[in-house]
């Protein structure tokens, strides 16, 4: 399995084992519209393995354990539950696999889950950019559910759910405490039937509203564009990325074949709203501007850096540009904006990002499960920090009720302008 974007000398490092390895940017593990991929490391594949051994046959024997870890409790619980629990018998699969979630909700970390089989098989199913529910990416901030990006043209967008809106009360569930997976699951549902959320919106009176909103199958194609004008008549290629799955890197590449063609004087990005996706699609995306550069850099526990590079042409690097962001502009978003700002590549233009930077590892274990940890941060080439941070725009614009009633985009047209009058950032 080659990786665009992964130059060929790191390429041989990032095999599959039989227990494939992603690196997620994500966002999250949310409901089907989540973050950034890597292809996991072969590096001490067989040492780690052989260490993994030996950890659990000292666990077994209770060694190596802190003083105040008694694992043999662990055997005592799961032999009371099996012989003496009111209602048998006991499904000791089921038993093992919430000792697994257990361990990882034990964390505190919004981003770290235990997927079991069925869960697993939907979230690979989400990252494919095809899934059932509304079509809005959630995530966890000050620890309550809120929606990071409603998906253009989905259920969600057309009943009015906007970035920021926090989750009360999925149905009949009240939030408070619930992950941000055991979220996605009530809110996913088949095609036709409805959800009710309760929701807060911090500019909209400080009362909680209802909306009610019907399921459909959610496919995300991530890539469109179009050609606008400026105000002298000139051609500006506007290209709209909802997410970056495994089309976008080809529906890009198609988008730039064609847009060139006829000769736009510049390039509006619009990331508004992109919750993330694949890493390598990301990294490959900015290529298209910085060449073969540094476009992020991931930040380990152990303080190591590791820069990760584009090794594409930068055909747009000529153009001058400008990046759409929002609060929902998150993960895979993140990394593309703060890159071509840092290279002074393009112009951002509209509201801080969500700040979602911590990496994810995926891996698919024997039992059709997955882990999801997170492992790492991501910085800008620059090294600033993008996790609860952001990308701050270079030119602030805000998005208001009253312009969506208005039909007004404000945003757009300061890109349009910026454009016009020849300050929008270029390579040239």
């Amino acid at each position: 399995m080659n990786e665009p974007g992964v130059p060929p000398s790191k390429r041989g490092t990032r095999l599959l084992r039989s227990l494939v390895t992603i690196y997620l940017v994500l966002l999250l593990g949310t409901g089907g519209f989540v973050a950034g991929v890597l292809v996991g490391e072969k590096r001490g594949a067989d040492r780690a393995e052989s260490e993994a051994v030996a950890a659990r046959r000292a666990l077994a024997e209770g060694r190596g354990l802190p003083d105040d870890v008694d694992f043999t409790l662990f055997w005592k619980i799961w032999d009371d539950i099996r012989r003496k629990y009111v209602h048998q018998p006991v499904s000791e699969g089921e038993l093992f696999r919430g000792a697994l979630a257990g361990i990882v909700a034990s964390l505190g970390d919004p981003y770290s889950v235990y997927f079991d089989p069925e869960s697993a098989e939907e979230f690979s199913n989400d990252l494919k950019g095809t899934f059932g529910g509304i079509g809005a990416e959630i995530g966890m901030r000050e620890e309550r559910i809120v929606v990071i990006a409603p998906l253009s043209d989905t259920p969600a967008a057309r009943a009015g759910i906007k970035a920021g809106d926090m989750i009360l009360r999925i149905d009949d569930s009240d939030t408070s405490g619930m992950t941000v997976d055991e979220a996605v699951d009530l809110i996913r549902g088949e095609k036709g039937t409805t959800v009710k959320l309760l929701l807060f919106r911090e500019n909209n009176g400080g009362e909680p509203f209802e909306v009610s909103v019907v399921r459909d199958v959610i496919v995300v194609k991530s890539v469109t564009w179009e050609m606008k004008r400026t105000t002298d008549g000139r051609n500006v290629a506007y290209v709209e990325m909802r997410q970056f799955n495994e089309e976008t890197v080809p529906l890009f590449d198609k988008a730039i074949r064609e847009f060139t063609r006829q000769k736009p004087v510049a390039v509006i990005l619009d990331l508004r709203n992109n919750p993330g996706g694949y890493l390598d699609a990301a990294v490959d995306v900015a290529g298209e501007w910085i060449g073969r550069g540094t476009v992020v850099i991931e930040r380990r526990s152990d303080g190591n850096d590791e820069p990760f590079d584009a090794a594409v042409r930068a055909r747009l690097a000529e153009f001058p540009t400008v990046v759409l962001v929002n609060g929902g502009s998150a993960s895979g978003s993140e990394i593309v904006a703060g890159a071509l700002q840092d290279a002074e590549l393009a112009t951002l233009v509209g509201e801080q990002t969500f700040g979602k930077g911590s990496v994810q590892d995926y891996e698919e274990l024997s039992d059709g499960g997955a882990l999801k940890l997170t492992i790492a941060e991501w910085l800008t080439p620059k090294g600033r920090t993008i996790n609860e941070t952001g990308i701050a725009p270079d030119e602030k614009v805000e998005y208001t009720k009253e312009d969506i009633d208005a039909d007004r985009d404000p945003q757009l047209e300061k890109a349009l302008e910026l454009i016009a009058a020849g300050t929008a950032r270029s390579g040239r």
